[in-house]
């Protein structure tokens, strides 16, 4: 486990927060409504509500793979979702998973290098504006963790994968990147039944991952119906981010037209953004939208768009429903849309460029990541 502190310069990044009340004087409905809001589905909400009503501080569980540079969600994305959770009381435990990305090819399986990408992952949120002060949030390395409590880990491991026929483990494959008509190695069989214990080893309430993580979360709760386990682990499943380009359902590291990196320039950005599928009039799989809706509302909790009096002049939306209205009447056009996108997106990674320039540790990873081949 890492132990991290924020620099006097982060603060200024950290995103808009709409709940100014201390966890502790909120009552479970309020926290609830928070939490809730992280997620594109529950499962199962009363069971989320009875927990905030009676738990002052859920652990909260989510695991990333160092498979190399951070994108907008891994990084901005999760700030956001961190800091709700933690300003409704929760504990939120990430799950660098290091020995994971070994067993899925990550970095050509090179622990090493694995490593090094988990410490640029730390940094980045460490300057994106993630809240992690008194001990809120817990960054634990897997390799660590599972060797200094191996006797617990492992008979939970093969406990689960007694229980679960090989078909319904391969099911998990999407877990991974994978699909089930995917030649598996024994290392990625092996792989769905050490994530689902994972949940267990780490005592989470809260499974808050991608929707593409679903499956093990579910697989989590059938071992509670085996082990007849009353208290399941709840579920939820934050929005996947498309990829900037028509028809791109998620974000691809090895596409790098596809996504903005956390410590892309500004002029990187205002390119990407610019080139990104955006058609008029359409609300609906349209990557720019999904960015406002899920990056630029709420950090900011608004949405400027300069633009010239002709062209209708300056407004500020405040609502996601608001924009889409404009948008999808041809009020507001692409045109308008993309330079005030990239303006936010510029203005919320700007404390990410400057400690990745300034901080000399921070630069040689960003330096030794940016030189690693992305492998699957």
């Amino acid at each position: 486990m890492e132990s991290l502190s924020m620099n006097s310069e982060v603060e200024q990044a950290q995103p808009s927060s709409s709940n100014p009340t201390p966890s502790g004087q909120m009552s479970g409905e309020e926290r609830f409504k928070i939490v809730r809001s992280v997620g594109e589905e529950c499962i199962q909400e009363d069971e989320l509500l009875n927990l905030l009503t009676k738990k002052p501080q859920p652990i909260c569980y989510d695991g990333f793979e160092p498979s190399g540079r951070m994108h907008i969600a891994q990084g901005v994305m999760k700030a956001i979702n961190v800091n709700k959770l933690t300003s409704a009381g929760c504990k939120v435990k990430i799950w660098i998973a290091d020995w994971f990305a070994k067993m899925n090819n990550k970095m050509g399986g090179d622990l090493k290098k694995i490593q090094t990408v988990g410490r640029y992952l730390i940094e980045i949120w460490k300057a994106v504006g993630m809240d992690i002060s008194d001990n809120k949030v817990e960054f634990l390395w897997s390799s660590d963790e599972i060797n200094a409590r191996a006797a617990e880990y492992w008979p939970l491991v093969l406990d689960i994968a007694g229980r679960n026929t090989l078909s319904r483990i391969i099911r998990c494959s999407q877990i991974m990147g994978r699909s089930e008509q995917d030649d598996l190695t024994a290392a990625q069989i092996f792989y769905p039944c050490m994530q689902c214990a994972d949940i267990f080893f780490l005592k989470a309430d809260i499974c808050q991952l991608g929707m593409d993580q679903r499956k093990v979360n579910m697989l989590a709760r059938e071992y509670c119906d085996d082990i007849k386990r009353k208290n399941k682990p709840i579920i939820l499943s934050h929005h996947m981010l498309s990829g900037l380009q028509q028809g791109q359902e998620k974000m691809s590291k090895s596409d790098p037209s596809s996504s903005i990196y956390m410590e892309d320039e500004e002029n990187i950005v205002n390119l990407k953004i610019k080139k990104a599928y955006c058609p008029p009039k359409q609300v609906k799989d349209n990557p720019c939208l999904e960015y406002i809706k899920y990056i630029i509302l709420p950090w900011f909790n608004e949405f400027n768009v300069e633009r010239a009096p002709e062209n209708g002049g300056n407004k500020t939306f405040k609502t996601f429903e608001e924009l889409t209205a404009d948008y999808e009447s041809g009020e507001l056009h692409p045109g308008d849309l993309k330079p005030a996108l990239a303006k936010a997106l510029n203005k919320i990674l700007q404390p990410v460029r400057d400690h990745f320039t300034q901080n000399p540790v921070a630069k040689d990873l960003l330096k030794r990541v940016k030189g690693y081949r992305v492998t699957r």
